[in-house]
C-alpha cells in the first residue's frame, strides 16, 4: 500500500508543476501579445485587432490545457463543479474569439480585394 501512495504522490506532482507550466505559458503568451500589440497600435497596423485575437486564443488554449490537468486530480464534486464552470467559460471565450477571428480575416480579406 506504501507503493501506492508513493506512486500516487509522484504523479500528483507531476500534474501539479504540468498546471503551473501551462498556466505560466498562457500568461506569458498573453503579455507577450498584449506588448506587441500596443506596439502595433502604435504603428497604426491595421491587422492589430486580428494578432491579438489569435494570441488571446492562444492563451486560452494554454489555460484550458491547465484546466483539463487540474480535473485529474481533483478530489470533492464542489471542486469538480467549479472546475466544469470555468472549462465552461473559457470554451465559451475560446469559441467566440475563434468567431472574431475568422470575422476579422474574412473583412481583412475582403479590404484586400478592394486595394487591388
Amino acid at each position: 500500500m506504501n507503493l501506492f501512495y508513493t506512486v500516487e504522490s509522484i504523479f500528483s506532482m507531476i500534474v501539479q508543476w504540468g498546471i503551473l507550466f501551462l498556466e505560466f505559458a498562457g500568461v506569458a503568451v498573453l503579455l507577450a501579445t498584449c506588448g506587441k500589440s500596443v506596439a502595433d497600435c502604435l504603428k497604426r497596423n491595421p491587422h492589430v485587432r486580428l494578432k491579438l485575437a489569435q494570441g488571446i486564443a492562444l492563451s486560452l488554449e494554454f489555460k484550458l490545457g491547465s484546466e483539463v490537468l487540474r480535473t485529474v486530480i481533483v478530489r470533492e464534486w464542489s471542486e469538480l463543479a467549479v472546475l466544469g464552470a470555468v472549462v465552461g467559460l473559457r470554451g465559451a471565450l475560446t469559441f467566440l474569439i475563434h468567431w472574431e477571428i475568422k470575422n476579422e480575416e474574412s473583412r481583412a480579406g475582403k479590404e484586400r480585394k478592394f486595394h487591388s
